[in-house]
């Protein structure tokens, strides 16, 4: 969200590779361009809703800082903004169409002050689109969810990622709200664990009975038949094919979820639709740092009750693996949509094959 003198305001969940959430919950204000995109980079801002929205008002704040009235200068001058915003995080798609829709409402000012502060009203639109979207997404998946349903999730694809509600947590707190008592499994997503420290703090902040469970027990549970449903999120689907890119470990779930003939369901908003690329293979999968899989970071807490508060907590790194052993670290994987039940969007539950056949209404829908 936009904050006073050109800054944007993020939810602080992560400092380079320390975790905050759940230990600490701290928001910070970046005061350039480079400053969000580093935000994003460094997954201090992350989630695909979240950094849309964050990349869709870093644009608006990098146009903001252009001083002159030649229109030439300043496009060049968003186009820098625009690329390097862009490269933070490759593997995501709604930051290209937040900022992709932030300068084409931009393009319709006849100066550099008109096409500034269009700018920011268009990141403002995006955030709010975001928020509507999630809420549809939670109407539509929550006649998914049944009393007494256990329920597995992978990541974290909650309010901590988007601008609010959430997508795969979306049908969650929707059905929640009928009143509706069930049970979910956050797998622990390693090798940054936002299961076990994003979505199972939002579960218990939210009042919503779960459990964290190691990644490779997933199986296990659905083998002795306790997982009914499966809801994931996403960072990139594919619009022609309905392939989906995610967490790295979402392809490892939904094959296991098809042996043992468990529901699969991905929560989009329309953001998050590429109706460009043509192959899974196409997509940029990030390679991120070996640190991240060869030792973990956690919290040291004072042992005197006393001193048991948010401030005497400190983040350590522990080095796991043999120091003599490097590591293969890709973020994401892609899901091919044989093994998708339904994708989950704002205008209803759609097969992975139908989402090119809707893609006039969905695109459009998309642009407001």
């Amino acid at each position: 969200m936009p904050q006073g003198a050109g800054r944007v305001v993020c939810l602080h969940e992560r400092h380079g590779w320390p975790a905050h959430v759940p230990h600490q919950f701290k928001v910070i204000a970046t005061r350039d361009f480079r400053e969000t995109a580093r935000a994003i980079q460094d997954m201090i801002v992350r989630g695909a809703g979240a950094i849309g929205a964050t990349a869709a008002y870093g644009l608006a704040q990098g146009a903001r800082v252009f001083h002159g009235t030649d229109i030439e200068r300043f496009s060049r001058h968003v186009e820098t903004v625009y690329q390097t915003l862009k490269a933070a995080r490759p593997t995501a798609v709604d930051p290209v169409n937040a900022m992709n829709e932030v300068r084409r409402v931009m393009s319709s000012g006849e100066t550099v002050s008109k096409r500034q502060t269009l700018a920011l009203a268009a990141a403002e639109r995006f955030a709010g689109d975001d928020v509507q979207h999630c809420e549809a997404i939670g109407r539509h998946g929550a006649p998914l969810i049944r009393d007494g349903m256990r329920i597995l999730t992978h990541c974290n694809a909650g309010w901590l990622a988007f601008v609010d509600v959430g997508t795969a947590t979306a049908p969650l707190y929707a059905a929640q709200a009928q009143g509706k008592k069930f049970h979910v499994f956050c797998d622990e997503t390693r090798p940054r664990s936002q299961g076990a420290t994003l979505t199972a703090w939002e579960l218990a902040q939210q009042g919503i009975s779960h459990e964290v469970i190691a990644d490779n027990a997933a199986g296990h549970l659905m083998q002795r038949g306790e997982i009914d449903l499966i809801i994931v999120g996403s960072d990139r689907t594919l619009g022609r094919t309905g392939e989906v890119a995610n967490k790295i470990g979402t392809y490892t779930k939904a094959v296991l979820a098809e042996r043992h003939n468990i529901p699969f369901y991905v929560a989009i908003p329309l953001s998050t639709i590429d109706w460009e690329l043509s192959s899974g293979r196409d997509v940029p999968i990030e390679e991120r740092d070996q640190s991240e899989v060869l030792g973990a970071w956690g919290a040291v807490r004072n042992p005197k009750p006393e001193t048991r508060n948010p401030k005497s907590t400190s983040r350590v790194y522990v080095r796991v693996a043999n120091p003599a052993s490097g590591a293969r670290n890709p973020g994401f994987d892609v899901t091919p949509p044989e093994l998708i039940t339904g994708i989950i969007t704002p205008e209803g539950i759609l097969k992975p094959n139908e989402l090119w056949r809707n893609r006039r209404r969905l695109d459009c829908r998309a642009r407001g």
